[in-house]
């Protein structure tokens, strides 16, 4: 039983990544510098959010996860 105002905590499920199809990638916004990671579809260019990336340790979590050596950029 949880107290009053609290919430379980859910587990995050992890985004499925192909690498036949997809491409990691890091969207930056050119106004505020926000960065968030996540997979570009290499076809239709849609582009599906994973994590904000905060700095290097969150950028480096990201590619442990997924298994990711190379990172694109795009604003």
């Amino acid at each position: 039983m949880l107290g009053f105002g609290k919430k379980a905590k859910q587990e995050k499920r992890a985004v499925p990544f192909d690498p036949s199809s997809q491409r990691a990638a890091i969207r930056c916004s050119i106004c505020t510098g926000e960065q968030v990671a996540g997979f570009q579809d290499i076809h239709t260019g849609q582009f599906e959010e994973v994590m904000l990336i905060r700095g290097e340790a969150d950028l480096q979590r990201f590619m442990a996860q997924y298994g990711v050596r190379e990172v694109v950029k795009f604003y």
